[in-house]
């Protein structure tokens, strides 16, 4: 597991990126092709930037991340935004009169982990429902998002939440992810038409 590790964090090092979880994104790239040039990417809890800017180069110069973190991202490119905002306590409603509708949501949001599963699965559970929310909000039609959540007992019940929000919805578990990780990725599409802003 460490030598994965090793692998992905050097990987990552070399070619330029903040953070091994950029690899997860890739991957998803070659299952769903979510992301192409001239969309409008939101990428939320982005530090410390890996998502934000391969979305940015995937979507070149006509297309447009909008990366929201906490924590300040130490990445400049021409053609992404960075909001500097607790996503938890910012409104949708803002980014919208701002930008606009989007054709991707994503999130990589993770709780502060206590050592305690449950707890931590709560909490993810919770950040996934903030992720969910902003893609209601924000999310054109055949809008994509793609967020990770922590497996537990409450999983299934989020995962029919989104099921009643979009048309689509698969469960992904990227090799990149550590084996021993809990972690699981939610790709959803296409929103119903009674979800739509």
């Amino acid at each position: 597991m460490k030598k994965v590790r090793d692998h992905y964090f050097k990987k990552a090092r070399k070619e330029g990126f903040p953070a091994r979880s950029v690899y997860k994104l890739q991957e998803a790239q070659r299952r769903f092709r979510l992301l192409s040039p001239g969309k409008k990417v939101l990428d939320l809890g982005a530090s410390p930037g890996s998502w934000a800017k391969f979305a940015a180069k995937e979507v070149g110069p006509t297309g447009h991340v909008v990366a929201i973190d906490i924590k300040s991202l130490k990445i400049s490119l021409p053609n992404l935004t960075i909001i500097k905002a607790d996503c938890r306590g910012f409104e949708p409603e803002t980014l919208f009169f701002r930008f606009g509708l989007f054709d991707v949501v994503l999130s990589d949001m993770s709780p502060n982990t206590t050592g305690r599963k449950d707890v931590d699965h709560y909490r993810s559970i919770d950040l996934a429902r903030i992720a969910l929310r902003y893609a209601k909000t924000l999310l054109g039609p055949k809008g994509v998002l793609f967020l990770k959540v922590f497996q537990g007992e409450d999983f299934p019940g989020f995962r029919k939440e989104c099921m009643n929000s979009f048309e689509r919805v698969r469960v992904f578990k990227p090799k990149s992810s550590r084996p021993e990780s809990v972690e699981i990725f939610l790709y959803m599409e296409n929103m119903k038409k009674e979800e739509r802003p």
